[in-house]
């Protein structure tokens, strides 16, 4: 998985270090993994190292019932689940070709993936036994089928080898899911395909305990409309693909998951959207949203942003209900491309928990960071583009189709703002951005690009790559000139705990910094309380803990490098880099921000920073020559 996500070669040092093992333990996954695919390559090999090879999806999908300790321990979970009266355990090890202490060691695992889930794991002599509500046994199979999917794709035959290979097929529900959408469309519904696959996750679920005389109870008509109508569509459905009424608790709840997870009004006066919006949820939503646009300097207070935002939010106070969590897949490229927007979505987050009381994950809070991210993308200021002029000399109207045809196709990267028609223009004199030319200017230059009279689509590609490098170029000036200023030798530690958590490591980081007189105790516990609410490893490399609200004296931050790699959340990183602003350099926050986590997304800066920076000066002398590329 971790090689599929970039497609790049990585060593086995590379890889050993993100995933805490040894590079003897990477070979052996290679020679397994390839072994899943008889005359494939699941993963390459070569003098660079490893990458995934053309068979990598199909080793993932091709792990036998017990080939890993993660598959028998679902192997396990789905044998208690179908088995009213418990499993042996003697005869459980015999069937998956383990030992009973094994099991043992497994059942021991399986009640720590009890927590939420009100079930109950008994034992009596070589019994084991589930105990707990339909509800909670299917939110446990959820779970299941959610750890076996990467970063939240989906894929039916994962999901069928999680329910078992008896369930329904998955070849029901491709046609399933295109009539829902079609009839939800027909509805009036506007449809979220980043969270349906979740829903149609929920419906195989039901589809298999019905098929099992396990339904949901309840489901009494309560005069909803909406949910009335959108129940009868998934009971047409069931019934077409499935050959069973799934039942008036299973109807109920699905139809209440859709509305809460999947579907928008369509297209329609804002008064009737805000008709179904609850006053306190709007209410408070417009009161974070300000404060987050005042916090951050983002230009989110819009009616509109909020009005959206409030029906999701009041969507998400359903879900928490039923502790029925939205899938996002983007959540990972969301975090780690756009960490400025998904920092002002934890802050939204934050005081949306603090005052409905709503305990967001990651999943739910990338797609809070969607909104904010479609928000500043409409409003985005015009005078961010880049300037240019365009260098033509005059013949006819050449120019003027010339100037044309350049706004035409990237119009939306620069804006043309001065055309020479000499043949001899005062090449110094031009103060712009780019510098569009047609004829070989005296001197080369980074911001001038050689173009041919009539506009080709490779000219096209050369402008926006200039453009590119442009910006980049800017944005790291200015994180340079910025880092510069808040560095200190007395704040850098090399050779971090690897036995150490999160909060022991911010604890260390943060104390150079409370010496220092920067920040007290208080900013320290608070960058352990923003780090619980979402893990602040916006890479494979780099963690920044850091506080929500801008108190320290001054802006500073404190350099942790760790070799090799210590577990930060769900992944490993070898940098951490506690960043305490003050409320002076609030302009500053996303320059410094943002900007820092782009040079540590590039593993070869962050390996050359790692392995160099073996003292303060060092390090800040390889991370300015990153910088300076």
């Amino acid at each position: 998985m971790l090689l599929t996500r970039d497609g790049q070669w990585r060593t086995a040092a590379t890889i050993a270090d993100a995933l805490g093992v040894t590079p003897r333990s990477v070979r052996s996954y290679v020679t397994a993994l390839n072994a899943r695919v008889p005359g494939g390559t699941a993963v390459e090999s070569g003098p660079q190292g490893y990458r995934a090879g053309a068979d990598a999806t199909a080793a993932l999908r091709a792990g036998t019932e017990s080939s890993t300790p993660r598959d028998r321990l679902h192997s396990l979970v789905r044998m208690l689940l179908d088995a009213d009266d418990g499993i042996d355990v003697f005869e459980t090890a015999d069937r998956l070709y383990v030992s009973p202490a094994t099991i043992d060691a497994d059942l021991a695992r399986v009640r720590g993936l009890l927590g939420g889930t009100d079930l109950t794991l008994e034992r009596s002599a070589s019994r084991a036994r589930l105990r707990g509500t339909e509800a909670a046994q299917r939110r446990l199979l959820s779970r299941l089928a959610h750890d076996e999917m990467e970063a939240g794709s989906f894929d039916l035959e994962v999901l069928r080898r999680t329910l078992g290979t008896q369930s329904i097929g998955a070849q029901a529900f491709g046609p399933f899911k295109s009539e829902l959408v079609a009839g939800l469309g027909d509805l009036g519904y506007f449809v979220n395909e980043l969270g349906i696959a979740d829903v149609v996750m929920h419906i195989a679920i039901a589809a298999d305990r019905v098929s099992r005389d396990r339904a949901l109870e309840g489901g009494e008509p309560d005069g909803d409309a909406a949910r009335a109508e959108i129940s009868a569509l998934i009971d047409r459905l069931s019934v077409a693909h499935f050959g069973m009424s799934l039942g008036a608790g299973d109807l109920a709840h699905l139809a209440t998951l859709i509305l809460t997870r999947i579907v928008a009004p369509g297209e329609g006066p804002a008064d009737r959207a805000r008709d179904r919006l609850d006053p306190e949820v709007e209410r408070v939503v417009r009161e974070v949203v300000e404060a987050a646009a005042s916090e951050f300097l983002v230009d989110i207070a819009h009616e509109d942003f909020i009005l959206r935002l409030a029906l999701h939010v009041q969507n998400l106070r359903h879900r928490a209900r039923e502790q029925a969590w939205s899938r996002n897949p983007l959540t990972r490229s969301l975090k780690s491309t756009y960490p400025m927007i998904f920092e002002v979505a934890v802050f939204i987050a934050s005081g949306l928990a603090d005052r409905l009381g709503i305990p967001l994950m990651d999943d739910e809070i990338a797609y809070i960071a969607m909104h904010v991210g479609g928000r500043l993308e409409r409003s985005r200021r015009a005078d961010e583009l880049l300037t240019a002029t365009i260098v033509c000399p005059g013949y006819y109207e050449l120019h003027e189709l010339l100037r044309s045809s350049v706004d035409r196709s990237l119009g939306q990267a620069v804006d043309v703002v001065g055309v020479e028609t000499r043949a001899d223009p005062d090449w110094a004199g031009i103060h712009t951005d780019l510098v569009l030319t047609t004829i070989d200017p005296p001197t080369p230059g980074e911001r001038i690009v050689r173009i041919q009279p009539f506009l080709t689509d490779a000219d096209v590609e050369r402008v926006q790559a200039a453009a590119g490098r442009v910006r980049r170029g800017r944005r790291l000036a200015r994180l340079r000139a910025e880092l510069e200023r808040y560095f200190s030798a007395g704040a850098f530690i090399r050779g971090l705990d690897g036995d150490a958590d999160e909060e022991a490591v911010i604890r260390r980081l943060g104390g150079l910094l409370v010496a220092d007189g920067v920040i007290d105790d208080d900013y320290v516990q608070r960058t352990i309380e923003r780090e619980r609410l979402s893990s602040t490893a916006f890479t494979d490399a780099l963690a920044v803990p850091h506080a929500l609200g801008m108190t320290a004296t001054r802006t500073a931050i404190a350099i942790g490098i760790a070799e090799p790699s210590i577990r930060w959340g769900d992944g490993r990183v070898q940098v951490v880099a506690f960043t305490a602003f003050s409320e002076s350099d609030r302009a500053a926050f996303q320059t410094v921000f943002e900007q820092f986590v782009e040079v540590f997304s590039e593993r070869d800066s962050v390996q050359r920073i790692v392995r160099r920076g073996t003292d303060f000066a060092a390090f800040l002398d390889e991370l300015v020559a990153v910088i300076d590329g």
